[in-house]
């Protein structure tokens, strides 16, 4: 699985959530290639899922997309990240 993190600039919010994911996608077990990058660098064939802020999620026209309402929030970015691969 290949998972893109995003925001605006792709320096800062992005790469807080890449680290974030790396880190549940290693206590759930689950192999997968993490990056960043800024909104306007973002192209279909970068990931399977793009993962940014909900006020991002419009802007990414292609793909899956899971809208965070909070980076901070491991919690809800881990069931985010659950309800995703469950589908």
């Amino acid at each position: 699985m290949r998972i893109m993190a995003v925001c605006s600039t792709g320096l800062g919010s992005s790469f807080m959530i890449e680290m974030k994911v790396k880190e549940i996608l290693s206590e759930m077990g689950i192999q997968g290639e993490v990056n960043h990058t800024d909104l306007g660098s973002v192209t279909p064939d970068m990931a399977d899922v793009f993962i940014c802020t909900k006020d991002l999620a419009g802007s990414i026209l292609s793909g899956d997309v899971i809208a965070l309402p909070n980076i901070t929030d491991k919690v809800a970015m881990k069931e985010k990240l659950k309800e995703y691969m469950n589908q």
